[in-house]
C-alpha cells in the first residue's frame, strides 16, 4: 500500500467514525428539541440557525489556518469541536446550553453527506487532503468512495439512535466522534503552506461561492426540516423516523458510487440540473399531498438526487484552485454556503411555527431553478471541467 493510500484510509476512518456520530444527531435532535424539552418548531429553527453560521465561521477559520498552518493540526483541532459539543448537549437540556453544543457540533442537517452538516466545520479540511493526495482525474472516484462509505455509517448511526434515549445518544455519538481523533494522530500530511496574500484563483472561486450560496438557502428551505416535517404533519415516532432515515441514507450512500460515471456521462453542469431538477420537483409534492407512502418515498429518494452530484462540483472546485489556496476556496465556498443557509433556517422554522408549511418548498423549488441557470451561465462553456 502506497504512502498517500494509508493516509486516505486513516482519513476516511476519522469520517466514518464521525458520520455514525451524525448520523444518531440528525434524527434525535427534532425530537429532543421538539418531545423530549418541549421547546417550539421556532426554538428549533433558531438552534439550527446558529449551527449554521457557528460552522461557517469555523469552516473560514480553519480554511486559512489549513493554508496557512498546515493539515494535521488542523484537523485535529476541527476534529475535537463535534465530541465537545455532544457531551455539552448531554449535559444538559437548557437552552442557553444547546445554543453553545449546536454551535461547537454544528447540529443541523443543512449540508449534504459530501458538503458536511453535523461536524461540518471539518469538511473542508477533509476535502483539501483528499485533493492533495489524489490527481484531478482520479479525485472523483475518491471523493464518491468517502461519501458512499461515509452514508453508510450515517445509516447505521440513524438506525442506532433507537437504542438510546434522545439524551442518552449525544453520549453515544460523542464517544463516536472523539474514537475518530485516534486516527489522525498517526497521519503524515504534506507540509505545504501557503502565504497570506491575494489570492490569484480569486474569480473561479467567487463563481464557486455564489453558487454555495445559492444551494446554501435551498438546503436550509428544507433539509433540515425534513425529519421535523414528518413529526408535525405525519406524527412519525422516532423508532419509525429511525428506519425511514436509514433508508434515505442507505439510498443515497449507493447512489453516490454513479457520481464518476454521471460526470463523464454529462460533465458536473448537466448532472447537476438533472439530478437536482428531479428532486426538487418531487420535493413540490409533499406539501401537496398527504398520502403517506408516497411522502415516505420522496423523503428516502430526494436526499440521493441532491448528493450524487457533489463529488464532481468538488473536484471542479478543486481543480480551478491553485494548490496553496484550496484550504480557503473550499471553506470560502462552505461559508457562503451555511451564512446564507442560516437566514433560510429561520425563515422556514417561523413557517412551520404558524403552519405554514408549504412556502418553504414553493421557494425551494424557486431557488433551485436560479442556481441550475447560473451552473450553466458559468461553468456549461467549459469542456475542460469534463474529466476525462
Amino acid at each position: 500500500m502506497s504512502q498517500n493510500s494509508k493516509q486516505l484510509v486513516l482519513l476516511i476512518l476519522f469520517r466514518l467514525t464521525r458520520s455514525v456520530a451524525a448520523g444518531i444527531i440528525i434524527l434525535v435532535f427534532p425530537y429532543y428539541v421538539l418531545q423530549s424539552l418541549h421547546y417550539s418548531t421556532l426554538e428549533l429553527g433558531l438552534l439550527y440557525t446558529s449551527a449554521t453560521v457557528a460552522t461557517a465561521g469555523f469552516a473560514l477559520l480553519f480554511g486559512f489556518l489549513t493554508d496557512l498552518w498546515g493539515h494535521k493540526g488542523t484537523l485535529v483541532l476541527a476534529g475535537i469541536l463535534l465530541p465537545a459539543g455532544a457531551l455539552l448537549a448531554f449535559s444538559s437540556g437548557k437552552l442557553p446550553v444547546l445554543f453553545v453544543a449546536t454551535m461547537l457540533g454544528g447540529f443541523s442537517a443543512t449540508g449534504s453527506r459530501a458538503a458536511g452538516s453535523v461536524g461540518g466545520a471539518a469538511q473542508p479540511i477533509q476535502t483539501a487532503v483528499v485533493a492533495d493526495l489524489t490527481s484531478v482525474g482520479d479525485r472523483t472516484f475518491y471523493l464518491s468512495l468517502f461519501v458512499f462509505l461515509s452514508g453508510l455509517l450515517g445509516a447505521a448511526g440513524m438506525l442506532a439512535a433507537r437504542l438510546f434515549s434522545p439524551r442518552d445518544a449525544f453520549l453515544a455519538a460523542a464517544a463516536a466522534s472523539a474514537a475518530g481523533i485516534v486516527f489522525l494522530l498517526p497521519m503524515k500530511l504534506s507540509g505545504k503552506r501557503g502565504e497570506f496574500k491575494r489570492m490569484k484563483s480569486g474569480k473561479a472561486i467567487g463563481k464557486f461561492s455564489l453558487m454555495g450560496a445559492l444551494n446554501g438557502i435551498s438546503q436550509g428551505l428544507i433539509m433540515p426540516f425534513l425529519i421535523p416535517f414528518f413529526v408535525i404533519v405525519y406524527h412519525v415516532p422516532e423508532s419509525q423516523m429511525a428506519v425511514y432515515g436509514f433508508a434515505s441514507e442507505l439510498v443515497a450512500a449507493f447512489v453516490i458510487l454513479v457520481a464518476p460515471r454521471l460526470e463523464r456521462q454529462f460533465g458536473f453542469v448537466k448532472g447537476v440540473a438533472v439530478t437536482r431538477g428531479a428532486g426538487a420537483l418531487l420535493l413540490l409534492l409533499l406539501p401537496l399531498t398527504r398520502v403517506f407512502a408516497l411522502a415516505v418515498a420522496i423523503y428516502v429518494i430526494t436526499p440521493a438526487l441532491r448528493v450524487v452530484a457533489v463529488p464532481a462540483q468538488q473536484t471542479a472546485l478543486t481543480a480551478m484552485v491553485r494548490e496553496s489556496e484550496m484550504g480557503r476556496a473550499l471553506a470560502m465556498s462552505q461559508v457562503a454556503r451555511l451564512t446564507s443557509a442560516s437566514g433560510a433556517v429561520a425563515f422556514t422554522g417561523y413557517m412551520f411555527d404558524v403552519s405554514d408549511i408549504a412556502l418553504p418548498f414553493y421557494a425551494y423549488v424557486a431557488v433551485i431553478g436560479v442556481s441550475l441557470v447560473l451552473y450553466f451561465k458559468f461553468f456549461g462553456a467549459r469542456p475542460e471541467l469534463r474529466v476525462e
